[in-house]
């Protein structure tokens, strides 16, 4: 199969660039535009190579990715501070975003607490389908007009509900994940502040990207103590008997802002730190790739109880992703 060499220099800087212009100049009506962004770069990750061939998306793909963003932003938010009440946030400047109402209506019509419950439900691809028809209407149709004009430099749809991302798209998303991700975070919790629609449910918050983007406090709980059962009463680095214990992602964070259920470990609260947003090393490495591959359908029931999405796969093309983008750039002997 043909490999397309990676772009020179100059297209990354021009991919860069126009991203830029894009977050800035762009009419941000709603977060879909965000979601695209980041969900996009999430599949190109997922699903590319480290080379500069084009990467052929659905809008299945993207819609099932918008309903993973949105799930959790689907129920109220509570701020809990004077003169502060619960409610959803609103996405949109005028009503509210439709791709929200369709999952809070799911969600409260079937009762799914987590996304394996929803995925699991009858009910489930005719909410996808609206929500893939949102997608298709909207961010996708209206993403790459900035500036004024229109500058299709990320993506062009063919039909069938198919997207291509052009040749060297993949590799830039690939290349500047965190960068792209931290951008279109923060765009996104600006937006959401911004709009006066939000003002009695957030007061001065200010863990709002905590609640957006990052799993509650209860699920992790949930996840550290079906890790203990699991793994048992040892810290995943230094092998040391836990006393207390963080929920650590394997793959930090900062690098991947999606939380897996493979993806987390028990680490000492001290080793936790000493790791803070580095990868581990390769033995550790192979310790978590030999887990994943023997463990796959504990790590999944944990997932499952927890409400948090579950992806064997996924985790292991991450951590590949993650480990080659380091020894590229020199961070891994």
């Amino acid at each position: 199969m043909f490999k397309a060499p990676p772009p020179p220099a100059e297209v990354l800087l021009g991919f860069l660039s126009k991203l830029q212009r894009l977050l800035n100049e762009a009419d941000f009506t709603a977060t879909y535009k965000l979601a695209l962004i980041i969900s996009l770069s999430d599949l190109a990750v997922e699903l590319g190579s480290d080379d500069g061939s084009e990467l052929i998306l659905t809008t299945r793909q993207i819609g099932e990715r918008f309903v993973d963003l949105y799930w959790k932003q689907a129920l109220p938010y509570g701020a809990g501070r004077l003169g502060t009440a619960p409610g959803i946030l609103t996405q949109n400047n005028g009503a509210q975003a439709a791709v929200v109402s369709a999952i809070a209506n799911f969600r409260s019509t079937v009762g799914a607490v987590s996304i394996h419950q929803a995925r699991a439900h009858p009910a489930y691809n005719a909410m996808l389908s609206q929500v893939c028809q949102t997608v298709s209407a909207q961010p996708l149709k209206y993403l790459q007009n900035f500036g004024g004009s229109t500058d299709p430099f990320l993506y062009e749809r063919l039909g069938g509900g198919r997207v291509r991302l052009l040749p060297g798209v993949a590799y830039c998303f690939r290349r500047f994940h965190p960068f792209v991700q931290q951008l279109s975070r923060a765009r996104w919790v600006e937006h959401i502040k911004s709009n006066r629609r939000n003002t009695s449910i957030l007061g001065e918050a200010g863990d709002l990207e905590e609640f957006l983007f990052s799993t509650s406090r209860q699920s992790l709980a949930l996840v550290g103590e079906g890790l203990k059962k699991l793994d048992g009463n040892s810290c995943f680095y230094c092998g040391q008997a836990l006393a207390t214990f963080d929920v650590d992602h394997f793959i930090p964070f900062v690098l991947y802002p999606r939380d897996l259920a493979q993806n987390f470990v028990l680490a000492h609260p001290g080793c936790n730190r000493s790791k803070s947003d580095m990868l581990a090393g390769r033995f550790h490495l192979e310790r978590w790739l030999e887990r994943l591959l023997k463990r796959d359908d504990a790590l999944q029931d944990i997932g499952e109880r927890a409400g948090v999405v579950a992806d064997a796969h996924t985790s292991h093309r991450i951590a590949e992703w993650g480990y080659k983008s380091a020894e590229a750039s020199g961070g891994i002997a």
